[in-house]
């Protein structure tokens, strides 16, 4: 941090590049706070000791160097012109010091390095390179590893038998609950279609969210912040609060967004305090199994009007992320809550952005979620109490919803 900037620097034990930058705001609220926003409207809170991402649950513990390390200072932007064996070997570093799964995964990193660096030398082209690299990540099964390889070239992948949410699916599925679970009624529609609100018959309710962002044209995290507790508010009244025998919350396709936002909604289903998850990073390039300290995060009650009663939630592996975390905050929620149709899909961290020497950008997790007990579920996902299908081709063509109907059965009637 200098003159009003932060540079981010990005280190391997072979490698130092610079990342992304941002400049410094005024409105920190704490002479002991500074924030700082990136290009992208990516806002960090800078303190003593720790950074806090906005949208992010959790603090990145900070450590002061007398002066940048060597590699840094004379590092060089990246570029195309950049050797692709020295690419390939700061890909496969970035990997092994920072992704925690690879014994959960089967993957033996040191062998897929043995059989794909032979391939790669000075005359390797960027087509050739990004085969390889997708060759490497395709038996992560992970869908919070992302490479963009310039132009058109992408990679990204879901757990196999399940599906990524996409506008698309979401627009279909939205027709059909409204068709078939909804008896054809329009739900009430917020924060650009991303949340839905429909009273059902018998006192209860149906809530929708397919995202935790996405909210507002912006998209910042202050008017996404804003305009789910103005939904909140238009929801949890207190003349529904006060009559709701049981909530449905469908989270069947929910492509995921902002914790915190969770958290936000999970304390309008509380009347106290208790603890949704802890947070802990891979923390050591070469041993895996060594992390932070695990960071202790609580649901915290809404101070407006809170439904406490019966809840249901609706999963499937077309759930992740940001709706993960939220399925996993509500484990521990006082009062009865049941989980009903699919396992979610199984990836919880914050994504860590990397660039590499010829550009090409990464995304890849560093971080585990983790219950009271020390449990996560990265991989299979958060499991169901009680397993349906979830909108499968003959769903459709039955014309139900098992999920929809399974969770009318387990909460109250008036």
């Amino acid at each position: 941090m200098e003159s009003g900037r932060l540079q981010e620097y990005q280190v391997t034990g072979i490698s130092c590049l610079p990342g992304p930058s941002a400049r410094r705001v005024t409105d920190s609220g704490s002479p002991a706070a500074f924030r700082y926003a990136t290009e992208d409207g990516e806002v960090l809170t800078v303190r003593r000791g720790s950074v806090r991402v906005e949208g992010s649950v959790g603090d990145r513990a900070t450590h002061r160097l007398a002066s940048l390390p060597e590699r840094c200072r004379e590092a060089q932007e990246p570029g195309p012109a950049a050797d692709p064996v020295a690419t390939f070997d700061v890909f496969w570093q970035t990997f092994a010091e920072n992704y925690p799964f690879f014994a959960a995964k089967g993957v033996d990193w040191n062998a897929v390095r043995e059989s794909h660096r032979p391939r790669v030398h000075a005359g390797t082209t960027e087509d050739e390179l990004f085969a390889a690299f997708k060759e490497m990540l395709a038996p992560l099964h992970d869908a919070h590893v992302h490479l963009s390889g310039g132009g058109d070239r992408f990679f990204g992948e879901v757990r196999p038998g399940t599906v990524m949410p996409t506008l698309e699916l979401e627009t279909r599925v939205k027709a059909y609950i409204q068709e078939v679970a909804l008896g054809g009624r329009a739900p009430q529609e917020f924060a650009q279609g991303r949340i839905s609100y429909a009273d059902l018959p018998d006192g209860r309710g149906y809530l929708r969210l397919s995202g935790f962002g996405g909210y507002t044209e912006s998209g910042d995290f202050a008017s996404e912040s804003a305009e789910l507790d103005r939904v909140l508010e238009s929801v949890f009244t207190a003349e529904r609060t006060a009559r709701l025998r049981g909530l449905v919350i469908d989270l069947r396709i929910n492509g995921g967004g902002s914790d915190e936002l969770g958290l936000r909604l999970a304390g309008r289903l509380t009347d106290r305090p208790y603890f949704a998850y802890a947070k802990r990073v891979r923390n050591d390039p070469d041993d895996a199994t060594r992390f932070t300290r695990p960071q202790p995060l609580y649901v915290q009650p809404a101070r407006g009007p809170r439904f406490t009663g019966p809840v249901a939630v609706l999963t499937g592996g077309s759930t992740v992320s940001a709706g993960e975390t939220f399925t996993q905050a509500l484990l521990e929620r006082p009062g009865r809550t049941v989980r009903i149709g699919e396992p979610t899909q199984g990836v919880f961290s914050d994504v860590l952005g990397r660039t590499f020497p010829n550009g090409w950008e990464l995304g890849l997790p560093n971080e585990q979620f983790l219950t009271r007990t020390g449990k996560t579920f990265d991989g299979p996902g958060i499991p169901v109490d009680v397993t349906t299908p979830v909108f499968t081709q003959e769903e459709f063509d039955a014309h139900r919803d098992s999920a929809f109907t399974t969770a009318l059965r387990h909460l109250p009637r008036a």
